[in-house]
Order: structure tokens, then C-alpha cells, then sequence
């Protein structure tokens, strides 16, 4: 992707989060900068997603770890679903929380970082039961489904993993819950490995994107730098099973 191009994604990315803070739309942690932000009114977003049939369906929800997106983790254990929750930057791969092993009483802890980590049990993904919806949390994302995180490319990671261990396919939807002001009317520019949503929930919409959908096929070795690899022991473990196929 051109430098121009990557220029225009993260003053996007800026535009957004200094808009959230002068309006006093994010919520801790603050500020904003660097994250997916949390924002006044992710409980409102979050039912409008779970009052959708593809939510109401779905018995295995991966969702990710950003605050704005506790209530939609909570909302899974509460209508008796299975949670798929990676941990932050991939570090220990995912946890799985199944509602039927925890007490009702602890899913609001439960669905917080440190709660998963103490009520949810480590998963491989060969291990994990195929996922039926994935929700992200973004820092943009436009009415064409063209999403922007943080820029560190987890989300994307995430997904391209459970694609290699057929966990997810092109045919899983995925949404994302957001603050109406991080929704664009215009075009980002994709990665190679970026993915389009599907659907995006605000406090006040619901959105089907129509634009282009676009998946990875899988992992995007030759884009992956050694760092980031090491950083991750369930890449470096794919990696080296790669490498020996």
C-alpha cells in the first residue's frame, strides 16, 4: 500500500480519537490515543447487535478484548452462548468461556481481561468449536464494512489464525459495535490482510455494509515480520509446522 495511503489511515485514525475526547464520547480508560476506544453508549450498541437474528443463532461467539465490547462478552454467557475471547495481543492465545461452568452471579467479571483469565479456560484453536460470529471492536470503520483498528493488526491476526484451523470461513459474518462518529461515508484503504465487517452497531444504527467483502484466506506469512512472531507463541508454533509442510 502506498505511503499516502497509510498517511490517510492514520489521520483517520487521529481525526477519530480526538473527536471521542473534545466531545467527551470516550470513556475510561482515557485517553483514547493508541486504543480501541470505549465510548458513551456501548451498552446501547451492543443491544442492537444482540437483537439481531445472525447473534440470536449463533451458539459460538469470538469477541474481542477492547472495553466497548464487554457488554456484547456478557451478553453471550447471559443468553447461555459460548465465548471465544482472545487475550490482549494474542500473548497466551484464546480462552474459552462456557456459561454453563461459571456462576450467572460472576459473567460481568467474568467477561473483563482478568476475569477471563480466571473463569475462562485456555484453548488451542485446533481444540476450539467452529465460531458462528465474530464481533471487533474498531477505531473506524466505514459504511462499506472497510475497518481501521489500532493499527497492530490483531484483530486481523485473530481472524487469519482461526481461518487456518478452520474455526471461521468466508461465510462467518463479522460486525463491529462503535460510537456513530467512527462511522465513515467514505473508502479506506485495505491491507492484504484486512477484513470488511459485515454489519456495524452504534447507539443509534444498525448498519448492513454493502460494500466489497474481503477475508484472508488464512495466515500472510511473507507479511508477517520475526518479532511480531516471537511475540506470539501460537504463531511461532504455526510457523514451525509451516515450515516443516
Amino acid at each position: 500500500m502506498a505511503s499516502n495511503a497509510r498517511e490517510f489511515r492514520e489521520s483517520l485514525r487521529q481525526k477519530i480519537w480526538r473527536e471521542m475526547e473534545e466531545k467527551n464520547i470516550a470513556r475510561f480508560p482515557r485517553p483514547v490515543y493508541g486504543r480501541i476506544p470505549n465510548f458513551v453508549g456501548a451498552e446501547q450498541a451492543a443491544e442492537k447487535l444482540i437483537n439481531t437474528d445472525i447473534f440470536k443463532h449463533a451458539q459460538v461467539v469470538k469477541v474481542s478484548p477492547d472495553s466497548p465490547q464487554k457488554p456484547v462478552r456478557e451478553a453471550v454467557l447471559r443468553r447461555g452462548k459460548i465465548l471465544v475471547m482472545p487475550t490482549p495481543r494474542i500473548s497466551r492465545g484464546f480462552l474459552l468461556l462456557d456459561p454453563r461452568r461459571i456462576s450467572s452471579v460472576l459473567y460481568s467479571v467474568a467477561t473483563t481481561i482478568q476475569g477471563a483469565f480466571r473463569y475462562g479456560a485456555p484453548i488451542h484453536p485446533s481444540e476450539m468449536p467452529e465460531v458462528d460470529l465474530v464481533v471487533v471492536g474498531s477505531v473506524a470503520v466505514s459504511i462499506y464494512g472497510e475497518r481501521l483498528g489500532k493499527g497492530e493488526g490483531y484483530s486481523e491476526l485473530e481472524y487469519s489464525i482461526l481461518r487456518e484451523f478452520n474455526k471461521v470461513s468466508e461465510e462467518t459474518p463479522i460486525t463491529t459495535t462503535v460510537h456513530d462518529v467512527q462511522v465513515v461515508n467514505l473508502h479506506i484503504n485495505l491491507e492484504p490482510w484486512d477484513f470488511t465487517v459485515d454489519y456495524i452497531f452504534t447507539p443509534t444504527k444498525s448498519i448492513k455494509c454493502e460494500g466489497e467483502k474481503k477475508r484472508p484466506p488464512g495466515l500472510l506469512w511473507q507479511h508477517l515480520d520475526r518479532e511480531k512472531i516471537e511475540e506470539i507463541p501460537l504463531l511461532k508454533e504455526m510457523l514451525d509446522k509451516h515450515i516443516l509442510e
